[in-house]
């Protein structure tokens, strides 16, 4: 699959996902905040690679900080490779999709977490993700799943670890946004950091790929039904999947 077509939903102003994303960040430490709130976008690939980010003035106002704070996030942002900037005529911030480590990397970076962790991590996103649909399947109309209907399916066609682990954290993300909760969803999004790329050393198999997708489509089900109980232990059923499959392969390093 083209990454533009993977990119595609990311462009949706309307997403619950992206308006959590331009969402007033916490009074506390405000750089660091924006930092990271729009670093972890542009990893899960909620902001598309080469999207313009709005003017400085607007974007500072969405945010809820000065233009002084979010100029030094600009700045961090740029240091770190996920932001760059044109001057002149059309230019402006620009959003610069990481590569994806290596799977040799990844494990060096997986082999900093102890299998403890790893289950407390996966019982925190279960927590998030169960809460998630249960809300949506009682506060959102079926028609308002489209987005994650068409990454359920982006998934299911997915080549390459990285579109898959992109994918895969991105429809969490929305499951949350779908639950009409800003808070869940930032929430969601600020864990993608920590487990999203992680994800790359589990979906290399298109069977686990097809069985993810699978199980997504089956949450989606459940919340279109308004089955609320169903679709929160289904969400949970597979981020456990997920997560026991990270601690296996921990477990061989």
């Amino acid at each position: 699959m083209r990454q533009h077509e993977i990119d595609g939903g990311a462009r949706e102003t309307g997403s619950g996902a992206r308006r959590a994303v331009f969402s007033p960040v916490d009074n506390r430490a405000r750089v660091d905040t924006v930092v990271r709130r729009i670093g972890d976008a542009i990893e899960l690939g909620l902001l598309a690679d080469g999207e313009q980010l709005p003017g400085e003035s607007e974007l500072a106002g969405q945010l809820g900080v000065s233009t002084v704070t979010l100029r030094e996030a600009l700045m961090a942002l740029r240091q770190q490779g996920l932001v760059t900037t044109r001057r002149g005529r059309g230019g402006g911030s620009f959003v610069s999709l990481p590569e994806v480590p290596a799977d040799d990397r990844l494990r060096v970076r997986l082999r900093g977490w102890s299998t403890e962790e790893l289950r407390d991590l996966g019982d925190h996103w279960a927590a998030l993700s169960g809460a998630a649909a249960r809300l949506a399947a009682q506060r959102t109309e079926p028609a308002d799943l489209h987005q994650l209907c068409r990454t359920a399916d982006q998934l299911a066609q997915a080549e390459g670890t990285a579109a898959r682990s992109r994918l895969y954290g991105r429809f969490h993300v929305e499951l949350a946004a779908a639950a009409q909760s800003a808070r869940l969803t930032r929430e969601q999004v600020a864990l993608q950091s920590d487990v999203g790329a992680l994800l790359c050393l589990v979906l290399g198999s298109d069977e686990y790929r097809e069985e993810v997708a699978e199980r997504h489509r089956s949450v989606i089900s459940a919340v279109q039904d308004g089955a609320h109980e169903s679709a929160g232990t289904l969400a949970e059923r597979c981020v456990r999947e997920s997560t026991a499959r990270l601690v296996a392969v921990r477990l061989t390093l």
